[in-house]
């Protein structure tokens, strides 16, 4: 038996995923990739006599089948997601059937389109004393959300939201957020298709226009909704810094600078 590895491609750049993601892709017998999200410019890797499908028509049987066909075949078999295989990417039930089957898995993270969507538009996502805490979650739909984890109620938090799979309801998250209290012109950012060459586009607006912007500009799918109260830091002078390169502030490999009088 071989080992199935669930590889995180990154957010669509080729060259954002991991040196040992592209290690396992060249060492893959076989690879089956998540054709509809995952740009197939991440299989330059694989060897020319690697056997390589697309999953974007198969259902979990088919894609479990698959994995367990391959991996009586192969020593190493990748199963190849966008982002990052612990999120969203339905980690849990293709592993069962490899864990009952006794074929060892490995997991290879990916740079997740959240962090790549804060990085597209040059921002950050924390900031000292506005906000320390970063939430990733989506809105319900096909797929439930626990009755604790509705948008509103994260959204009371005041922190930095990455909202996942949700932009064709913008206008919804835009209203659910202001009746969280988020002020009207609270700044909002929209980044379709992160890192994907010369596809990226980012989309700035506030609560109140976001929504109409969107739809401008026509999109209404795999695109990222970051809200966060750090968003525009960079143009605020009177901000507070962190601790991290205060000349006062005791480090293991520097020591606080005293003044003398």
């Amino acid at each position: 038996m071989g080992k199935v590895w669930f590889v995180g491609a990154g957010p669509g750049a080729p060259d954002l995923i991991t040196v040992r993601g592209t290690r396992l892709l060249a060492e893959a017998g076989a690879i089956l990739y998540a054709g509809s999200l995952v740009a197939e410019t991440a299989l330059q890797w694989a060897s020319a006599d690697c056997e390589i499908a697309d999953s974007k028509s198969m259902d979990l049987e088919q894609v479990t089948d698959w994995l367990l066909e391959r991996a009586a075949r192969h020593q190493t078999v990748v199963r190849l997601q966008t982002g990052d295989p612990t999120l969203y990417g339905a980690l849990a039930e293709l592993a069962r059937p490899l864990d009952r089957a006794q074929i060892p898995i490995g997991i290879v993270p990916g740079v997740s389109s959240a962090m790549a969507s804060a990085a597209a538009a040059g921002e950050c996502l924390t900031l000292p004393e506005v906000t320390q805490s970063v939430i990733f979650t989506r809105l319900a739909g096909r797929t439930k959300m626990p009755e604790t984890e509705s948008l509103a109620s994260l959204a009371a938090h005041r922190c930095s939201l990455c909202i996942f799979l949700a932009i064709d309801r913008i206008a919804h998250v835009a209203e659910t957020l202001i009746g969280a209290g988020w002020a009207e012109s609270a700044p909002i950012v929209v980044v379709y298709k992160a890192t994907w060459p010369g596809e990226e586009q980012v989309l700035r607006g506030t609560l109140v226009d976001i929504a109409t912007r969107c739809q401008a500009a026509g999109i209404e799918r795999q695109a990222m909704i970051l809200a966060s109260p750090a968003l525009g830091a960079r143009a605020l002078t009177e901000a507070k810094t962190s601790k991290l390169y205060d000349a006062n502030f005791p480090r293991r490999f520097r020591p606080a600078q005293t003044s003398s009088d």
